[in-house]
Parts: C-alpha cells; sequence; structure tokens
C-alpha cells in the first residue's frame, strides 16, 4: 500500500461500480424546491427522492453504512473494498501510485485527487454533496476544484472544538460538568505534582488530540510518568483529570437551526484486551435502554442539548458525539470529550428502531446543507427518542489486532451474516450489506476492514461485528457470547510472518492513526 497505516487502499480485481445516478423529472424537482418540509414524513420523502449526488468520501463505508437506503443518490467512495465488489453503491477506485498515508486526511485526499473518482463525479453533472468522516483544508480546496459542497463546518472551527481541551473551555461556557480537572504546560513530574494540585495522586492525562486511548495516560508515579513523558511535555497544555471510578458510555447528536437533536445514551466498550491493545481504547457501544437510570440518561441528554446550543453559538451545525463519565460512587455524569463528526458509534444511532420509526440522525445533519426550508418540533422528537421502549437492543464489537507482531493476511472473513453454533464455531451464511436483516443473537453482520494482502500488527481494525442483544453483562463485562464471537472471527483470518526488518521496510506504523 506504501502506508503508515498498512491497508492497501484497493484490490483492481474486485472494484466495485456504482448505477448511474438517475435525476427525478424537473417537474418533480420544481414542485420539491417550492415546499416547504413540513414535518417527519416531508423529510423523509423529500431524501427519498432526492436528485443531488451524495459522496461518503473515506477509508470504508462503516460510519455512514445504511445511508444509501435513505437518500437516493447517495455513493460511497472509498479505499477499501469491504464487500469485494458486491455492495450496488460503493465506488472503490484502481490503485495508484501515492504519497504513504499518515492519517485518513491523507486516504480523502487521494481519493479526490484521482482520475477515476474525478471522472465518476464529473459524469454525475455539475454540483454533489460531500460527507466525511476526517478531513482539511486541502479536502476542502479539493472539494471546491469539483464542485462540491462540503456538508460540514469549516475543517478549522472542526479542528478547534476537536480538541479536547477547548472542548472543556467549551463545555464550562455552557454550564456542563467536566471531570474535576487543570489546564496546564506539564515538562516533568515535578510539574504535574505542583499543577494537579488537589486532583491528588492518581490522575488522568490527556493530550489536545488523539483517539481510542493513545493519547490518555494514567499516572499515579514517577514512574508511570516517565513511560510517556516525552508526549506529555511536547503538549504545549495536558488536561490533568482526577481519576475516577466511572463508566464510559455515548450520546449522539445534531446542531440544527431548529435546535439540537439528541440520541440515546449508548454504552461504551472500553480497554478489553480481547479487542483493543489500548488501555483507555474505544472498542465498542450497545444501545441498551437499561444501561443507565433515568436520572443519569436525563443529566446526559440536558449536557448534549446544552453543549449543542453552545457549538451552535460558536457557529457549528451539524452532528457531534459526547462521550460521558458517569462517576460510580457520587452518580454524577462528566463529559469526557467532543467529537465534531460522524464516529464509530453512528450506525448504531442511525440504524436503531427509534431512527427508522422517525429519520436517522444524519439526514438532519444532512438537511442543513440541502437548501430546504424545513420546520418540525426539536422537543417532540427528542421526547420521543428518550422514550426507552422506542430503544432497541443492539452491540457492536470494534475487533483490532492486539498481539504485538506483524504479518501479511493471506486469509479474512467476508462481510455480511455470520452465524454462531452451539459448539463456539460460526460460518458464513450469506454476503449482505445491511445488518438489519439480522434478527436472532446466534447470527451477527460482519464488517471486514483487513483483508488478503493487507498487513496485520498491533492496533490494525479487523472489522466490526454487529448483532442484536448485549454483547456485556450487569457488570459490564464480555459475555460468552461476545468472546466467541471475538474469538470465531480470528479464527478466520490467516496470516504469514514477516521476516525482520520487512515491516520498517514496508513502512509499516503500528497505531499511526484511526480508520473508523
Amino acid at each position: 500500500m506504501g502506508s503508515t497505516h498498512a491497508v492497501k487502499p484497493s484490490r483492481s480485481a474486485t472494484k466495485a461500480t456504482p448505477p448511474p445516478a438517475e435525476a427525478l423529472s424537473s417537474d418533480h424537482a420544481q414542485q420539491a424546491k417550492k415546499r416547504k418540509l413540513e414535518g417527519i414524513s416531508d423529510i423523509r420523502r423529500f431524501f427519498f427522492r432526492n436528485t443531488e449526488p451524495v459522496y461518503f468520501i473515506s477509508a470504508t463505508p462503516f460510519n455512514l453504512l445504511g445511508m444509501d437506503e435513505w437518500v437516493r443518490n447517495f455513493t460511497y467512495i472509498n479505499a477499501i473494498d469491504c464487500f469485494d465488489g458486491q455492495h450496488p453503491n460503493v465506488y472503490v477506485p484502481r490503485e495508484i501510485e501515492h504519497e504513504p498515508f499518515t492519517s485518513i486526511e491523507d486516504i480523502n485526499n487521494y481519493l479526490l485527487s484521482h482520475p477515476d473518482v474525478i471522472e465518476l463525479i464529473k459524469s454525475r453533472g455539475p454540483g454533489g454533496k460531500a460527507v466525511f468522516l476526517m478531513f482539511d483544508e486541502k479536502t476542502e480546496a479539493l472539494c471546491a476544484e469539483l464542485g462540491l459542497e462540503v456538508c460540514f463546518p469549516p475543517a478549522a472551527l472542526r479542528n478547534r472544538v476537536d480538541d479536547k481541551l477547548e472542548t472543556t473551555r467549551l463545555a464550562d461556557r455552557a454550564g456542563v460538568p467536566s471531570v474535576p480537572n487543570v489546564l496546564a504546560k506539564v515538562d516533568s513530574y515535578k510539574a504535574l505534582r505542583k499543577a494537579a494540585g488537589k486532583l491528588g495522586e492518581d490522575v488522568v492525562i490527556q493530550t489536545a488530540y488523539g483517539d481510542s486511548g493513545h493519547t490518555t495516560f494514567f499516572v499515579s508515579s514517577e514512574a508511570e510518568y516517565d513511560k510517556h513523558a516525552e508526549e506529555i511535555a511536547e503538549a504545549p497544555e495536558v488536561k490533568i483529570m482526577k481519576r475516577i471510578r466511572c463508566r464510559g458510555s455515548a450520546l449522539e447528536a445534531c446542531v440544527t437551526r431548529r435546535g439540537t437533536i439528541v440520541g440515546p445514551l449508548m454504552t461504551e466498550l472500553v480497554g478489553f484486551k480481547e479487542l483493543t491493545p489500548y488501555r483507555g481504547g474505544w472498542c465498542g457501544n450497545e444501545v441498551f435502554a437499561g444501561a443507565f437510570d433515568a436520572r443519569v440518561r436525563e443529566k446526559a441528554r440536558k449536557a448534549a442539548f446544552d453543549f449543542g446550543e453552545q457549538l451552535r453559538k460558536e457557529g457549528y451545525l451539524g452532528y457531534f458525539e459526547i462521550d460521558f463519565l458517569t462517576d460510580l460512587d457520587s452518580g454524577d455524569v462528566y463529559l469526557g470529550e467532543c467529537n465534531p463528526r460522524i464516529t464509530g458509534a453512528s450506525t448504531m444511532t442511525n440504524l436503531a428502531c427509534f431512527a427508522h420509526a422517525d429519520a436517522p440522525l444524519f439526514l438532519f445533519h444532512l438537511l442543513e446543507w440541502m437548501g430546504e426550508d424545513y420546520k418540525f418540533s426539536v422537543d417532540k422528537l427528542n421526547a420521543r427518542w428518550s422514550d426507552p421502549d422506542n430503544i432497541d437492543t443492539w452491540s457492536q464489537l470494534v475487533i483490532k489486532f492486539t498481539p504485538d507482531q506483524v504479518d501479511l493476511i493471506t486469509q479474512a472473513p467476508a462481510s455480511g451474516v455470520w452465524e454462531l453454533d452451539k459448539s463456539g464455531e460460526i460460518q458464513h451464511v450469506r454476503m449482505q450489506t445491511h445488518r438489519r436483516t439480522v434478527q436472532f443473537e446466534n447470527r451477527a453482520f460482519f464488517l471486514r476492514i483487513s483483508g488478503p494482502g493487507d498487513y496485520r500488527y498491533e492496533g490494525a481494525d479487523l472489522g466490526i461485528l454487529v448483532s442484536p442483544g448485549r454483547f456485556m453483562n450487569d457488570e459490564f463485562e464480555l459475555t460468552d457470547r461476545a468472546k466467541a464471537w471475538i474469538r470465531g472471527i480470528n479464527s478466520k483470518y490467516a496470516a504469514t510472518p514477516l521476516a525482520p526488518g520487512e515491516a520498517i521496510e514496508a513502512g509499516i506504523e503500528p497505531g499511526a492513526f484511526k480508520l473508523l
């Protein structure tokens, strides 16, 4: 691949080709433009009849999987062919020479510069919308050259909100509590102890940017500080938090011109050694109505709404996600961090029962860039989405390669529906692009990320597994069913070890950047 992430952008033999765009008649288009969208049914109909191309440009289709069923003329432009050419709306261009990838932004800029992608976009006619997981100023410039509108706030604003320290300051302005903390420059253990003050000996340190636990450090002694001293010291400022006994949760929301729409509170799977090599690393979610009591849910929802309204004051519109930390001793709910974008939890939010009853949260995001006047009650929508009766139980596991080694994948499980038998073995049932076809807990939808010809290394994303029911028990430990699925998926991979020095020659840098 020539990439520090060591995942090949495409396999030309399995290139996926999208169907040609089919515009609605001009009469329908003109009629749609004249009408104000009155309520959820009008909004749904508008997107079902959408005439303007919408592209999700990213390494994989994971984050917005299923959105093509809601938005007509929606196409995934991806670097990795998770479906071996079988998804009708995924386009994976042939691989061409490129600089080593150091970020998902690099992947997106490679795609937007690719002659095959340029030809595809131009063939659809003038105009079009572009959505991303990650993008930067170069991405914005490439979209402008192609006549695409980026359907997110500017990269500079997203970058500022994404800063964990800036998030803390925004929360303070919004009146949303954070774990007791101090923001300070730390260049030695002595400086840490002085800055931490009343926070105690046992603290958690975060740098401004980072994901899945890469830049979250647990420090209770000088020896633990020394392990991460270089990363901490080189940061202009860090966030030092009191360490609490907590449970992580996530909630996605969307700032609209009518107010902030808030999704349900999801539990997070964090740091399970079977799934991730990172101590504080995110590795899945559960949508489970009974995961938190009504008081905690309401605190989180109010905090998300208030934070969203503060974002609106900052000029931000659209999708965002908040990680919460619930103190198991006091019951207090604290803001952990904000991701100003769609996230790894977005498929859980957008494919849940409440979303199918109304509309996916992402549709309300996209609506802000469609040039349509609309009206609906944010308060009524939030009330419906907060009702536990409207939440069905689903779980997802993000399966990473956990051993500290590097090898080359020769065999990998296909995306689609898999079944777990009573002996703990799994077998592929059929190719499928949508998790909603999985009805029973002995079946799951698997989206393959790493396939034959890709490198496996510590922290590499192998795939995502989604199933009805829970993958954690009431003590929030992995269930036997979850462990069986993890063993089963890993057993379907085969790989050839690399000779000494091959990993260095291939430019592999474990944990270099996130794909999801």
